[in-house]
């Protein structure tokens, strides 16, 4: 111990150029029927006025505690408040290419966050203002984080093909057509809506009957629905391809 002492005592951190640690949180959830992402307006240099995925320097705090502090900061929540709650957080990689940041050296430990419903957005800490952007037309933001949300959008969709998170995107109780608007939302392309209905239920696991209906109607206002609850699959195996994946392994 007398040596490792020693050793800490003698120690100089300025030896070695100076890195920041940030997080960036790419929060994902279906508005009206369409994928939204979370921005925030950059209030301040760099990148001033430009549109940013949320997030900030960690402070003394877990690095999962910052994405949710940053999380909460801009949709007015408290951490597991409300839809906070019930939000799927998990790290999506690490971006540290030098010139990502003109102010000094800064890896980013970017997140991927879901939600079922969250409210409109107020802008918090040193952002001018924060909003729900369609995905397609989140481009031209700030640092790097065009790449960023490009890797959050292909995890998501990769991740609804093989788990059961598009549970995430719904209610507790939801009918097999909320559940494929959130399929068809993610990943851009509508699923042959008998096929999906059929592969749903044939995956062990993944849904489970609540022996009830809704008097919310078909996709047209048709017949009650049954309606579902998440199963206690972790997997989902066979898993559900994309449609052109499909195509493609056929």
């Amino acid at each position: 111990m007398s040596a490792e002492r020693d050793f800490l005592d003698s120690y100089d951190p300025t030896a070695f150029p100076p890195v920041a640690v940030t997080v960036d949180v790419v929060a994902l959830t279906v508005r009206g029927g369409v994928l939204h992402v979370l921005l925030v307006e950059r209030g301040g240099p760099p990148f001033a006025d430009r549109w940013a995925l949320p997030g900030g320097f960690v402070r003394e705090e877990t690095l999962d505690a910052a994405a949710m502090r940053e999380l909460a900061e801009e949709t007015g929540l408290r951490p597991g408040e409300g839809p906070l709650g019930a939000l799927h957080l998990e790290q999506l990689a690490t971006y540290g290419d030098p010139g990502r940041d003109p102010r000094m050296r800064v890896v980013s430990v970017a997140y991927l966050a879901f939600a079922p419903s969250l409210p409109d957005p107020r802008a918090g800490g040193d952002a001018a203002g924060a909003a729900w952007v369609p995905v397609d037309r989140a481009v031209g933001l700030a640092f790097d984080h065009d790449a960023i949300l490009a890797d959050g959008l292909e995890r998501a969709r990769a991740k609804l093909e093989y788990t059961p998170l598009a549970t995430a995107f719904v209610p507790g109780e939801f009918t097999i057509a909320e559940l494929r608007a959130v399929y068809a939302a993610v990943w851009g392309e509508e699923p042959h809506a008998g096929n999906f209905h059929r592969k749903v239920l044939s995956v062990p696991g993944f849904v489970e009957s609540t022996g009830e209906t809704t008097g919310r109607g078909g996709e047209r206002g048709g017949p009650r629905s049954r309606l579902y609850r998440s199963g206690d699959a972790r997997l989902l195996h066979p898993a559900l391809l994309r449609p052109a994946r499909e195509d493609s392994v056929r």
